[in-house]
C-alpha cells in the first residue's frame, strides 16, 4: 500500500504579490477506495491512478491521502470521519461502490465538505437536493448506459429478458432504470434474479432464469463478481445474448470470466477502447494519455474503466481548485470547502477518459451521451461495437 500514497511535496513556498502564504497553499485530498474485498478489482485500478493525478495546481500543492473501507460501507464511512477530522481534507473522493457511497453522502453534508463518489448509483447524486448538493461522480449514471441497451437489445430483436443483478442498491437501481428504459418497447423481462456480491454460487438462480425462458439476460454486478452468472449461463448451455452493465468493464473481469465472456455486449466508458475511437472523438486524447501513464507504471493491459473514474475525478478537482482560490478562501477552512463544492457544481468542458463533465445546480454527473460506447468481448478483448453505435 505504502509505494501508492504520495508524500506531501517540497519545501515551503515564499509568498509573493501573486500568492498567498505556502502554508495556506497545500490542498487535501481524502481518498478512499475498496482495495481489497469483493469490490478490489475496481479499487485496485483506482488507488493505482492516484499516484497519477497532478501534485501541483499553478502554485498550489496538493496532497492525497488513501484508505482503504475493504468494500464496507461502515469502514468507508468511518474512513471519510478520519479524513475530514485527522488530515483536514477539503474534498473526498470516493468510493468504489454504491452501498459505501450513498453512505457517505450524509457524512458530506454533516461536514459540509464535497465529495465526488467512484460509483455508478444515480441515487448518490440525485435528486441534487439536500445531502446530495454536496456529493458528485464520475462514473455513468445507471440510466444512460441502460438507454445504450435497450437499444441494442431492439437491434438484436430481443423480446424476452432475464435479468439477475447484485441484491444491493446496484442491482436494484439497474433493474429500476432497466425497467424504466423498456417502457413502451417490445421487451418483456420475464424474470428477475439477484446475488450478493460475495457469493460463490448461483447455480439456483440461473436454474430459474433459464427456466424462463428468455432471449437475452442482462448481469447487474461489478468486477469479477459479475463473472460468476456469466460463467453459470455458459455452463448451462445457454445460447441467448448476454448483456452487462458497465461495472464490468475491467481486465480482471476479463480474465475471471475466460472463454464465457465471448460474445457479450456491454455499455462502457471511452477509455476501454481509445485507440479505437475516431481521431475526432475528444476522450481518444485524454484516453491514450492516461492509458500510457497508466500502462507505464502498471504494466501492458493493465488499465481499466474503473481507473479512469479516479483520473476523472483528479481532473474535476484540478479543474475546480483556481477557481475556488480566486475567491479568496484558504485550504483547509470551512470556507474553501464551500468554495470548491460551488465550484465543481460549475465545471464546465472538463474533458475526463470517460467523457465531457458540464455540471450544474440540477446535474452532479454532468456526462452526456458522449460518455458511453457499446463494446463486444471478441477473442478475449474489448472490440468497439460499430454496428451498435
Amino acid at each position: 500500500m505504502k509505494k501508492f500514497l504520495p508524500c506531501l511535496l517540497g519545501a515551503v513556498l515564499a509568498a509573493s504579490a501573486h500568492s498567498v502564504y505556502a502554508e495556506d497553499q497545500t490542498v487535501n485530498v481524502g481518498v478512499v477506495v475498496s482495495a481489497t474485498g469483493p469490490a478490489a478489482s475496481l479499487g485496485i485500478a483506482e488507488r493505482n491512478t492516484v499516484a497519477l493525478l497532478p501534485r501541483q495546481i499553478g502554485e498550489t500543492k496538493v496532497n492525497y491521502t488513501i484508505l482503504d473501507d475493504a468494500t464496507d460501507a461502515t469502514q468507508a464511512v468511518r474512513n471519510m470521519r478520519k479524513l475530514i477530522s485527522e488530515n483536514n481534507a477539503d474534498v473526498i473522493i470516493g468510493t468504489t461502490a454504491t452501498p459505501g457511497s450513498l453512505a457517505m453522502v450524509d457524512v458530506a453534508a454533516e461536514k459540509k465538505i464535497p465529495m465526488i463518489s467512484l460509483a455508478a448509483s444515480a441515487g448518490i447524486v440525485e435528486p441534487v437536493e439536500g445531502a446530495r448538493t454536496w456529493s458528485f461522480k464520475t462514473p455513468q449514471n445507471d440510466v444512460l448506459m441502460a438507454a445504450a441497451l435497450v437499444h441494442a437489445m431492439e437491434k438484436a430483436g430481443i423480446s424476452k429478458l432475464g435479468f439477475i443483478g447484485f441484491s444491493d442498491a446496484y442491482g436494484q437501481n439497474w433493474l429500476k432504470e432497466t425497467k424504466n428504459a423498456l417502457q413502451g418497447k417490445k421487451i418483456e423481462i420475464v424474470a428477475t434474479e439477484s446475488y450478493a456480491r460475495p457469493d460463490t454460487s448461483v447455480t439456483g438462480q440461473v436454474l430459474k432464469l433459464l427456466a424462463a425462458k428468455p432471449d437475452a439476460i442482462l448481469i447487474a454486478g461489478s468486477g469479477t463478481a459479475a463473472a460468476l452468472p456469466q460463467r453459470e449461463l455458459k455452463q448451462r448451455g445457454f445460447k441467448g445474448q448476454i448483456y452487462q452493465t458497465h461495472g464490468a468493464g475491467n481486465g480482471e473481469f476479463l480474465k475471471m470470466c475466460g472463454n464465457a465472456c465471448e460474445g457479450l455486449i456491454l455499455p462502457a466508458g471511452p477509455i476501454l477502447v481509445a485507440d479505437q475511437l475516431p481521431a475526432d472523438n475528444p476522450m481518444r486524447a485524454t484516453g491514450l494519455d492516461y492509458t500510457q501513464k497508466y500502462e507505464a507504471q502498471y504494466g501492458k493491459g493493465s488499465v481499466s474503466g474503473f481507473g479512469g473514474h479516479m483520473n476523472d475525478a483528479g481532473a474535476l478537482v484540478a479543474a475546480a481548485i483556481p477557481k475556488a482560490l480566486a475567491g479568496g478562501a484558504k485550504p483547509g477552512t470551512d470556507g474553501f470547502r464551500q468554495a470548491l463544492r460551488d465550484a465543481l457544481e460549475n465545471s464546465k468542458d472538463v474533458v475526463g477518459v470517460h467523457g465531457v463533465f458540464n455540471m450544474s445546480a440540477k446535474d452532479h454527473s454532468g456526462l452526456d451521451d458522449r460518455a458511453r460506447v457499446l463494446l463486444r468481448v471478441k477473442n478475449g478483448h474489448w472490440e468497439f461495437a460499430q454496428d451498435l453505435n
